[in-house]
């Protein structure tokens, strides 16, 4: 009957009939895909072998299955790729196997023999896999056309954390209609369910910078939804396989030598050196089950191989943060990752023994990190600055909970205790939110209560005599002191297409301080708005462009006003040389030291350009009236900045750097400082193993220069072989009006060789 009533209704409308065909005909005979909103793949297991070379040509994947609907997600709205990407997936007993066929001209493709995770601007494909299907993690593969690894773990808060690491295989290889590329992830690497059938969410991804930085993959992209993994497509067919359990045990051997000058006021005093030294230290990882992983070292070497890039601080009332390059910490950062800095890992700065627990089960994860630190660093904050000093021995335990619920909700909680060697404690109980109320809006909050108990040791802190602090009732003076403290943050946000927006609420109440987290102010209580609405258009030089404003006012726990700030911006994507401009301009005024300050201004721009595969370039200025808060008075502000990222060959990477900052009294013309820092970052990657880097930085303020060389021996993430050394050269003339007197002022040479043992 339904074939009859379909041929009856042909016949009455020939027009009708002829309107469709025109409509469905073209992308019948184009090929043009359409897209798909979480897909589906049900993938087969190959009995026959795969060799991971980039060939394709082995007996294993002639029973792949196979994708080739991939959109065009940024700049496009899931419009049709300029280039066809092909995706051939299928499994083993011991392996997940996936094959990126990329159609492209070969003389276009954009790629660095580099070390693993710095790719950078290349052409390269993922696959990116949520086994738990919970959307509060996911392993992120990605491989140029070297074959060069770059894995980085997907969570909510953190987004893309490149600090983790797997073991997996990859290889990729130049044809004349593009590249290809293989990717090996074996079972043993992975942690997903211990049950016999598998649904993992699943998405293959495309990266190809060209004018424009192009994104294209297999699941289509809806840009009014707020949750990253929940649009990825399934993949079903996988069976009989087993999450990976065992032991991986890491010997380390460091050995190092240095030397200073004797005596920093003299030049001519001479330079000595240290006996040499050699240290052992041992790590082992245990996989209790597909879940739960527990790491310990004992004497670990938890120095970084490359020394922070200097920031301007001349100007800065707070100790500075930096990031953490430290392996240990990074692998399940994100884990203790919050609104509130409840844990900055560089407070555990040389512990002599650690251990760490992470666990990811379904929609549950587990964290802890328990350390015996030698050097304990110590943070007072205050109402407009802190003070940073070193307490000695402590030990520090920290525990983290977080649970997944509903359609991309999660509640989490935090508990941490620093432990000091002669006295003194430091507790912090956390509790943090993220609840989705709607496909655009969701409210996120962290609630923090501590409890501190000061060390009896009042010399340490003799310089800053009886400043109090809490309407007086406290003293920084370590004298054995306890109170309570309490913080909290609340944000209502908007994220769409178009239109986004938080509303924030944040306070600290006079007495909170915490051990272990990065904190370095107290008594405020802060309101802030920041919208922006996006426009993408069809046509012209611009691809995106966003205005936006921001507003907020800050007050003393006490009511007191203390800034307030107005500001308009205008961020801007074009579609030449993958530039980004933003510009800002806004007014403000601050309340320091008892000093109001009124008729504060700045104006920022900003740029990043990549102009071809070989030339790099960003920088940015600004320019305005601000405080120059240890003259306490207004100045005139200057600041500027540049980079470049050279690469003359695929092998060689140059990144110079130089940030300048100046103020002069705004009625006087005074100076009140002045001074640049410069950076040259000079990379070497004579194969997939062995590299070499050179980084030269120069610091005008404190009239120093640093020289790190560095060469690497890398077969995995967890084996490697450094050998380098660190310069430091200072100028030693009495004063900055002295004839420059350059002396070698400390060195130290250093070898380490680390590896990685599994059964």
């Amino acid at each position: 009957m339904r074939i009859a009533y379909l041929h009856n209704s042909i016949r009455r409308f020939p027009l009708l009939l002829a309107a469709m065909l025109l409509l469905v005909l073209p992308s019948i005979v184009l090929g043009v895909s359409q897209p798909v909103f979480k897909p589906t793949l049900e993938i087969r297991k190959t009995s026959a072998s795969i060799d991971v070379d980039g060939q394709l040509n082995d007996p294993g994947w002639r029973s792949a299955a196979r994708v080739d609907n991939f959109v065009e997600r940024n700049p496009g709205d899931n419009t049709e790729p300029e280039v066809k990407t092909e995706v051939y997936t299928t499994y083993d007993d011991h392996n997940f196997y996936v094959a990126f066929v990329c159609h492209d001209d070969p003389k276009a493709i954009r790629s660095t023999m580099c070390q693993r995770d710095q790719t950078g601007n290349d052409d390269e494909v993922g696959v990116l896999i949520d086994p738990y299907a919970s959307a509060s993690w996911a392993y992120e593969l990605f491989v140029n056309s070297y074959g060069i690894q770059e894995d980085a773990l997907w969570t909510p808060i953190v987004g893309d954390n490149t600090g983790y690491d797997l073991i997996w295989e990859s290889a990729a290889v130049v044809t004349d209609s593009g590249y290809q590329a293989e990717i090996a992830l074996p079972f043993a690497s992975m942690r997903f369910p211990n049950q016999d059938v598998q649904n993992w969410k699943v998405n293959f991804w495309r990266n190809r910078p060209r004018e424009v930085y192009k994104q294209y993959s297999w699941a289509a992209n809806d840009r009014n939804e707020q949750c990253f993994p929940c649009q990825f497509g399934t993949l079903t067919g996988i069976a009989s396989v087993h999450p990976g359990k065992g032991i991986g045990i890491m010997p380390t051997m460091v050995a190092h030598q240095s030397g200073e000058i004797t005596d920093l006021r003299n030049p001519d005093s001479p330079f000595h050196n240290a006996d040499p030294k050699g240290e052992f230290s041992i790590g082992g990882k245990y996989a209790i089950n597909s879940d739960v992983t527990v790491e310990a070292t004992v004497n670990p070497d938890f120095s970084q191989i490359e020394a922070d890039a200097a920031q301007i601080s001349v100007n800065s009332t707070v100790s500075l943060m930096y990031p953490e390059r430290r392996p240990f910490f990074q692998e399940g950062s994100d884990i203790f990752r919050t609104l509130f800095n409840s844990f900055y890992t560089r407070t555990v700065n040389d512990p002599q023994v650690a251990a760490k627990l992470t666990a990811r089960m379904g929609k549950t994860t587990l964290g802890y990190v328990g350390a015996r630190d030698m050097n304990t660093p110590y943070m007072i904050p205050l109402e407009e600055s802190s003070i940073l000093l070193n307490t000695g021995s402590s030990t520090v335990n920290v525990l983290r909970g977080l649970r997944t619920f509903g359609s991309d909700s999660r509640v989490g909680v935090l508990l941490s205790d620093r432990r000091f060697e002669h006295g003194g404690s430091g507790t912090v109980a956390a509790l943090d939110g993220d609840i989705r109320l709607s496909k655009n809006y969701s409210i996120d909050g962290q609630y923090i209560i501590t409890h501190t108990s000061e060390l009896q040791d009042s010399v340490r802190t003799a310089r800053y005599g009886g400043y109090g602090f809490d309407g007086g009732k406290h003293t920084i003076a370590f004298d054995g002191e306890s109170y309570t403290g309490t913080a909290l943050i609340q944000r209502l946000k908007r994220e769409a297409r178009h239109w986004g927006f938080v509303l924030d609420y944040d306070q600290v109440s006079p007495s909170y301080r915490t051990e272990v987290g990065y904190d370095p102010l107290m008594s405020y209580r802060n309101l802030s708005l920041n919208s922006n609405y996006t426009f993408y258009p069809k046509s012209g030089a611009v691809s995106r462009i966003t205005p936006g404003f921001y507003a907020s006012r800050r007050w003393k726990f006490d009511g007191v006003k203390r800034n307030s700030q107005l500001f308009f911006g205008l961020d801007t994507q074009l579609r030449k040389a993958q530039t980004y401009i933003s510009v800002n301009a806004g007014c403000s005024s601050e309340l320091y030291n008892s000093t109001e300050f009124t008729g504060l201004w700045e104006v920022d721009f900003n740029w990043n350009s990549r102009l071809s595969n070989k030339i790099g370039l960003s920088g940015g200025f600004s320019e305005g009236v601000s405080v120059a808060y240890f003259a306490l008075a207004k100045g005139n502000m200057t600041s500027y900045s540049a980079s470049l990222n050279l690469k003359p060959v695929d092998r060689l990477v140059i990144q110079p750097s130089i940030n300048f900052a100046r103020s002069t009294d705004r009625n006087t013309g005074e100076k009140f400082y002045s001074g640049y820092i410069t950076r040259t970052r000079i990379l070497y990657q004579a194969n997939r193993e062995l590299s070499f880097r050179l980084v030269v930085q120069y610091d005008d303020f404190s009239r120093a220069w640093e020289i790190d060389p560095l060469l690497t021996y890398r077969l995995s993430p967890f084996s490697v072989f450094y050998f380098g050394s660190s310069n430091d050269y200072w100028d030693l003339a009495p004063n900055v009006n002295s004839p420059s007197q350059w002396r070698l002022a400390a060195r130290q040479l250093f070898m380490k060789i680390q590896y990685l043992f599994q059964t």
